[in-house]
């Protein structure tokens, strides 16, 4: 099983998520992901809080690395439904992904979304397809 260095090294190549948006992987084991993303200026919208992409990116970034990161098959995001909850309050954005269903073909993860404090910011249904 990989360890999270050796995740953090394979998953640099997502460069927007790592590099642009500074997301880091904090804990993974097959099926579940827990990724943070320190908020920047550059996160902000013009109400000063988080934009909805940089939600949506940490969000897609959890599913990829709790679906991906322990097995030789390719999942890529098909459809996710992602529900904005309230505005971040802290300075740091928390998405925790959890497999409910991986099939042969297709599966189901769902995300949360929180601040440092708890502030309860986003939920995704995240539907992925395995292309190999």
């Amino acid at each position: 099983m990989p360890t999270i260095e050796e995740l953090t090294a394979r998953f640099q190549a997502d460069r927007f998520a790592t590099e642009a948006a500074g997301i880091v992987i904090r804990e993974a084991e097959p099926g579940r992901a827990l990724c943070a993303m320190k908020l920047r200026p550059c996160h902000m919208n013009a109400n000063n809080v988080p934009m909805g992409g940089a939600v949506f990116t940490l969000a897609d970034f959890a599913y990829a690395v709790a679906s991906n990161g322990f097995t030789d098959k390719i999942s890529v995001t098909q459809h996710v439904s992602i529900t904005f909850l309230s505005p971040a309050k802290g300075t740091e954005l928390l998405a925790e992904a959890r497999s409910l269903k991986d099939g042969r073909t297709t599966c189901l993860y769902e995300v949360d979304v929180r601040d440092e404090l708890g502030t309860y910011v986003a939920h995704a249904a995240v539907n992925g397809f395995t292309v190999k």
